[in-house]
């Protein structure tokens, strides 16, 4: 084992730029100061050539610039940063034997973060190819291995925005297992001795830096859910690990994405599709950020402080308004106004219904919900 590789503990599945500025932004600074040793492996495993092209220039220059614009704690921020937590980039098609290697002699944690189709697997795939196509069967592949090597367990923390994500990935990973391999001490060192982590992900990365980097906002959160036997990979101002992640799901769920759904009915509702078309002008719209206040103030945040009490609901609407108004980020209403009646559906009536079990009278929201059928 080379002593570039030594370290190189955490293994990452994805290149993707939030990838880049979120897990791998956490891990330099924990590793710039002092609070951790864990470096990073990357691997690219699409068949894009652009990924591959990306993997190859990580491979030779793992040190990449992270700009971080935008407004945090009444701040605005402008800054640049050096991302120095990988050790390298492997590319599954072209470097398995090599990734197997690492994962069976090195890897303490794995992290990943796949997209909307990354959990899915083809009908025709398995860990018995050379090279699996998928997501799951390739880590499959190398559990099995490193079961079959005598190693001990891993801690997979994947970062799909799926709820449970963690649970969701073992299921999936341990119904392979038993179609492919059917071995009665492989599947029970899968649900014994590896830790299958829950976490939540936060952060608007809202374009690349070419040839390799990213600009992000100031905001991050790295939710993770506490379980006995887990050990970070690092340690993060913005990363929190706690007993419960539904308060954290529901106050995104409901306070961030709520607010950008209500204001998708006011911005259509006024007429005013032709004259606002990014967020931050919408917050500087009074027609717009003045009922959008009233509606959290009034009725969202009660209802919610009622069932979650342990969140500071204040707070975190302060922060969303902020990352609203970052004056750098050109997010278009028109691209969060899709499948509107559906988000209606997910972010505003479940929270008319916890009012209903509580009580609490939200006449703005009642009407809103009943407008689209609710």
């Amino acid at each position: 084992m080379s002593a570039t590789t030594a370290n190189a503990q955490i293994l990452q599945f994805g290149t993707s730029r939030f990838l880049l500025a979120h897990v791998d932004a956490f891990v330099s600074e924990s590793l710039a100061s002092g609070a951790s040793d864990k470096k990073i492996m990357v691997v690219q495993t699409s068949n894009r050539p652009e990924g591959r092209d990306k993997a190859r220039h990580l491979a030779a220059h793992p040190h990449y610039p992270l700009r971080i614009r935008g407004r945090r704690d009444g701040q605005d921020i402008d800054e640049e940063k050096t991302v120095t937590s990988l050790a390298g980039c492997l590319i599954a098609a072209e470097q398995w034997p090599e990734l197997e290697q690492l994962f069976i002699g090195t890897t303490t944690h794995v992290v990943s973060n796949t997209a909307d189709r990354g959990f899915e697997v083809p009908d025709d795939d398995s860990p018995h190819h050379e090279v699996p196509a998928s997501f799951p069967c390739k880590l499959l592949k190398l559990l099995h291995a490193r079961f079959t090597a005598g190693r001990d367990g891993v801690t997979l923390m994947p970062c799909e925005l799926v709820v449970d994500n963690g649970q969701v990935l073992k299921r999936l990973v341990l119904e392979l297992a038993m179609r492919h391999y059917d071995e009665a001490d492989f599947n029970d060192w899968l649900m014994s001795r590896c830790l299958w982590v829950d976490s939540l992900v936060d952060r608007i990365v809202s374009e690349p830096l070419e040839p390799v980097g990213a600009v992000a906002e100031p905001y991050a959160l790295w939710a993770v859910k506490s379980q006995p036997g887990l050990e970070m990979p690092c340690r993060h101002p913005d990363v929190t690990v706690a007993e419960d992640l539904t308060p954290f799901e529901k106050q995104k769920l409901h306070i961030l994405n709520l607010s950008h759904t209500y204001l998708i009915h006011l911005w259509r509702r006024q007429g005013l599709e032709d004259s606002i078309t990014y967020v931050r002008e919408a917050m500087a719209e009074p027609k717009l950020r003045t009922p959008l206040e009233a509606l959290l103030d009034d009725e969202v945040i009660p209802v919610l402080a009622a069932a979650y009490p342990e969140l500071n609901l204040d707070a975190y609407k302060a922060t969303t308004f902020e990352r609203f108004e970052n004056p750098f980020l050109d997010h278009r209403l028109s691209d969060i106004a899709g499948n509107h009646e559906e988000k209606v559906k997910r972010r505003l009536a479940p929270v008319l219904a916890l009012s209903t079990e509580q009580g609490i009278e939200v006449p703005t929201l009642t009407a809103c919900v009943a407008g689209y059928g609710g």
